[in-house]
């Protein structure tokens, strides 16, 4: 398991998980909260807006397209709550757990 290293801001980072190259934007969208993007090395589109929500597997709906792993947001405030706007990366974590 390791741990994905997020600040509190809008974000894109290129990370590489079991050997394959992804592109990862994140953005804060107020009432739906922080919302994911997930694209290939070359910036080409997998899945869009998945919500960074605790107790399930992000990636879960989407083994079809190949994902190696599972992406999981835990939280060091409470067990259910999903990150804040000002909390992400500090009480807020996003964790890849390799299948």
């Amino acid at each position: 398991m390791i741990e994905i290293a997020l600040t509190a801001d809008n974000q894109r980072f290129r990370i590489t998980l079991r050997g394959v190259e992804y592109q990862m934007t994140l953005l804060w969208r107020d009432n739906a909260g922080w919302i994911l993007d997930i694209a290939n090395s070359s910036g080409a589109d997998i899945v869009n807006g998945i919500p960074l929500v605790t107790g399930v597997n992000l990636l879960q709906p989407y083994r079809h397209l190949g994902f190696n792993g599972a992406l999981v947001v835990a939280s060091d405030v409470d067990i259910y709550a999903t990150p804040t706007k000002d909390n992400l990366g500090s009480a807020g974590h996003l964790y890849f757990i390799a299948s």
